[in-house]
């Protein structure tokens, strides 16, 4: 059974034994709504290290849209039955006041302007709150080693800007996107989806298949404006639709070896975001 702690003391109190032996230890930080792409973090994690710390936490700074925020999925019972299945050692639910102090370097450090493409652009402020909640529970937690989905590729990018930043000795693992079978990114916002959106939403899918499957073949004006063209004439409200350098997040040109597309959509009521890597072999 999974130990469920509450308050960074206690944490400390039950980590600390584990620190003196060397163990080491895994941490999956999650917002909840978990499904089987966090369990596949979980796995990995499982994996590497010996000791699995999960947390969740819905983070308000990195909501700029109250609404978005209510409406989030929290499904903490469901939650917890999934951790402990997936053999978590522990599932820390931290406070507040705790994690967010005055003066956090997170709330300074350079991101290599990372933090202003895509969902930079689109949710101002929501990259900040991320780094600062990161940068607080990996210092709760001490892990050596972190795990984080492909599926927020600028999320993962920004993290890592942030360790090397600042230094912090934790190893940050990316794992791949999980996806369902007709090939939609499982994501906790599915969950708001109704059943005729659910399938609309595949287009997204459709649209990164596409670039895939042509980047060699069209030059990338082309090739962009027919993915978008894609979308735009489904139900889902594109928000933007890049080819980027996976290191810088800036537009490759036409001789790169390597580039990832990057989508957001609104479908309904509820933004989804994907992406796909692509490699010139």
């Amino acid at each position: 059974m999974s130990q469920i702690i509450t308050n960074k003391a206690h944490l400390e109190e039950t980590l600390h034994p584990y620190r003196q032996q060397g163990v080491s230890i895994g941490f999956v930080p999650t917002m909840g709504a978990l499904h089987a792409g966090h369990a596949s973090l979980m796995y990995a994690a499982k994996q590497e290290t010996s000791l699995l710390v999960l947390s969740i936490f819905v983070n308000p700074r990195q909501f700029n849209d109250a609404l978005d925020f209510e409406t989030y999925p929290r499904t903490l019972s469901e939650d917890i039955a999934c951790a402990t299945t997936e053999g978590v050692d522990v599932i820390y639910l931290p406070q507040y006041d705790e994690l967010f102090l005055e003066d956090s370097p997170a709330s300074k450090v350079t991101l290599n302007g990372l933090d202003l493409p895509m969902e930079g652009s689109a949710r101002p402020g929501h990259f900040r709150g991320v780094v600062e909640v990161v940068y607080a529970l990996f210092k709760h937690v001490n892990p050596s080693k972190a795990y984080f989905g492909q599926k927020d590729f600028q999320q993962l990018a920004i993290i890592r800007a942030m360790v090397n930043s600042l230094n912090l000795p934790v190893s940050i693992v990316s794992c791949p996107t999980l996806r369902e079978a007709d090939g939609l990114a499982m994501s906790s916002r599915n969950l708001r989806l109704s059943t005729s959106e659910r399938q609309e939403a595949l287009v997204l899918y459709k649209a990164l298949s596409f670039v895939k499957d042509h980047w060699r073949l069209l030059a990338p004006e082309v090739l962009m404006e027919q993915a978008k063209q894609l979308i735009t004439e489904s139900a889902l409200r594109l928000d933007y639709l890049l080819l980027v350098d996976p290191n810088t997040l800036l537009p490759i040109d036409n001789n790169a070896q390597s580039a990832v597309v990057c989508v957001a959509a609104y479908c309904g009521e509820v933004r989804l975001i994907d992406n796909m890597l692509l490699s010139a072999d």
